[in-house]
């Protein structure tokens, strides 16, 4: 891990084409400016843990609702096959 200090105003480079500037100093919070191309996604870290999250929760939910059906499918064959013997 780099780590950097700079000063309002100031700026560094990664690669060749994006640059982050600090725009603003105010207390405890900065603003950063960034300067990218259109096809370089830039998205806050907490929306990607957010989104990783989700998208584990909507996997186990899928599984358990998944293995819920088949058990109400093998419960309703039995039932049938038993009706039908």
């Amino acid at each position: 891990m780099l780590i950097l200090t700079r000063k309002q105003g100031e700026a560094f480079l990664l690669g060749e084409d994006i640059e982050i500037s600090i725009a603003e100093i105010n207390g405890d919070r900065v603003r950063i400016a960034i300067n990218a191309p259109k096809d370089v996604k830039i998205l806050r870290k907490e929306l990607k843990d957010a989104g990783e999250l989700n998208k584990e929760s909507a996997i186990s939910v899928s599984s358990e609702e998944t293995l819920f059906n088949i058990t109400n499918l093998t419960e309703k064959f039995k039932e049938k096959n038993k009706k039908t013997t």
